[in-house]
C-alpha cells in the first residue's frame, strides 16, 4: 500500500524531470520561438524628406522643458493602476524627431538633458590636461555649442474613448461582431529666442490613436443528448500609444520648419531646383528642366 501511495510522486517527478530545461537558456524562447528586436524607424517621410536649410539652427531641448502634462493613468475597469498612460520622456522623442528631420542635415541638436554628467566629465579632462599637458594650449577645453533657440512644449492632453462603436448579427447559433474605438494625443511646440526670450512658433498637433476587436462565437444545443456545446474566439488590437506620440511629434517638428521657411528664419539650401541661372547659362538652364 505504502508502494502505490508513493507512485503518483514518482511519475510526477519523473514528468517533471523531463520538462526542466538549462536556465541559461530563455523559457520564452524555447515556447515561443525568438523574436528580433525592434527598432523604431522615423515615422514621418515628410520629415526625413523635408529640404534642408542653408545654415543649420543650433537647438536645445531641456528636460524639463518638453513633459507630460496629461497626467492620464492606463485605463482598467477592474482595479487601479499607477502607470501613466503617456511615456514621463516625451524629450527624448522630440530629440531623436529633431535628429532625424531632413536625414539628420536639418538641426544641431546641443546635449542639454544630461548637462550635470557633460560637464562634470569636462571638468575631469580639464583636471587631468592641467596635470598631464606640457603645453598650456593643451589644456584648454574647447568651448560647449550654445543655442540660439530653445525647442519647449508638452504633451497637453490624451482624451479616451472620444468615438466608440461597432456591429454584430446572431444567427441559428452562430454571430459575430466587432467594435471599435477612438482617443486621441495632443502635443505642444514652441519655439523661443534665446537672445530675446520672445515666443518664435508656436504649433499644435493631434493623432488619433484606433483601437478595435473582432469576436465570433457558436452556441449549439442538442435535445437528444443534452449535450451543450459554446465556442467562442475574438481578438483586439491597440495601437502603440508610444508610436502615436512620435507620430504627432513629427508632425509638430514638421509644422514648426515650414512656419520657420515661411517667417524667413531659415532659408533653402541653394540647389539645382531653386538655384536661379543666368540668361545665358545653357547647360544649368538644362539641368533643371531634366
Amino acid at each position: 500500500m505504502a508502494t502505490l501511495q508513493k507512485l503518483p510522486f514518482l511519475l510526477v517527478l519523473l514528468l517533471s524531470s523531463c520538462a526542466i530545461v538549462d536556465v541559461q537558456k530563455d523559457t520564452y524562447a524555447q515556447r515561443k520561438g525568438l523574436a528580433e528586436a525592434s527598432i523604431f524607424s522615423i515615422q514621418s517621410e515628410e520629415l526625413k524628406n523635408i529640404q534642408k536649410p542653408e545654415v543649420q539652427p543650433v537647438v536645445a531641448v531641456y528636460a524639463t522643458a518638453f513633459t507630460d502634462q496629461t497626467g492620464q493613468r492606463k485605463s482598467n475597469s477592474e482595479f487601479a493602476l499607477f502607470s501613466t498612460a503617456i511615456t514621463q520622456q516625451p524629450s527624448t522623442l522630440l530629440i531623436r524627431a529633431l535628429k532625424h528631420a531632413s536625414n539628420g542635415e536639418f538641426f544641431r541638436v546641443v546635449e542639454r538633458v544630461g548637462l550635470d554628467n557633460l560637464v562634470k566629465e569636462r571638468q575631469l579632462i580639464r583636471s587631468a590636461r592641467e596635470q598631464f599637458a606640457e603645453k598650456e594650449e593643451d589644456r584648454n577645453v574647447p568651448p560647449l555649442l550654445f543655442a540660439g533657440v530653445l525647442l519647449e512644449g508638452s504633451v497637453i492632453s490624451y482624451d479616451t474613448n472620444l468615438k466608440s462603436g461597432g456591429a454584430g448579427a446572431r444567427f441559428l447559433g452562430v454571430s459575430g461582431s466587432a467594435q471599435y474605438r477612438e482617443d486621441t494625443v495632443s502635443v505642444s511646440l514652441r519655439m523661443v529666442s534665446v537672445a530675446t526670450g520672445e515666443i518664435l512658433i508656436e504649433v499644435l498637433s493631434q493623432k488619433t490613436i484606433y483601437s478595435y476587436g473582432r469576436s465570433n462565437d457558436v452556441f449549439k444545443f442538442y435535445e437528444s443528448g443534452t449535450e451543450l456545446v459554446e465556442l467562442e474566439i475574438g481578438s483586439a488590437r491597440n495601437e502603440s500609444t508610444t508610436i502615436a506620440l512620435m507620430k504627432s511629434i513629427e508632425a509638430a517638428v514638421v509644422e514648426l520648419i515650414k512656419v520657420g521657411y515661411d517667417r524667413r528664419f531659415w532659408k533653402h539650401e541653394e540647389t539645382k531646383i531653386n538655384k536661379p541661372c543666368d540668361d545665358d547659362d545653357v547647360d544649368c538652364i538644362a539641368s533643371i528642366r531634366g
